[in-house]
């Protein structure tokens, strides 16, 4: 994935917080969803890598 949708999952994440006065809870969800991205993304790579 690309740096902008990164940018964009914050973005939406901090207006919905905003609006529910959750921070905390919608940050970590946000850390959380970055991680299994970039998890989701390495696996791919590695199937990619070893199809061949």
């Amino acid at each position: 994935m690309n740096n902008w949708m990164y940018s964009l999952y914050a973005m939406i994440l901090g207006v919905v917080s905003f609006f529910t006065g959750e921070m905390v809870t919608f940050i970590m969800l946000g850390f959380i969803l970055i991680a299994l991205i970039n998890i989701n993304t390495t696996l791919k790579r590695i199937y990619l890598k070893e199809e061949k």
